[in-house]
């Protein structure tokens, strides 16, 4: 079956393409964050955080360090320029 990606900003087109598809016999995907994996802004692909991730074998590596998340952070994104 071929697929069509419709973009749109308002919720209300949202809600006119749904009436049509009564209609015109076409479906929407059973789960609207499919579209969403898919995103790209000024050409960055951005793929969503996956928060089953089992992190407490990381926990070794940072505990008693005394690492602040604050400082970590701004050390970390740092331009060179």
């Amino acid at each position: 079956m071929p697929e069509v990606t419709i973009k749109y900003k308002s919720s209300k087109t949202l809600k006119v393409l749904k009436a049509l598809s009564e209609y015109l016999d076409f479906s929407f995907p059973a789960s609207p964050s499919k579209s969403k994996k898919n995103t790209i802004i000024n050409g960055v692909h951005i793929i969503p955080g996956d928060s089953t991730v089992d992190i407490s074998e990381m926990e070794k590596i940072f505990t008693g360090k005394k690492i602040d998340a604050k400082k970590l952070r701004e050390r970390s994104w740092q331009r060179n320029k």
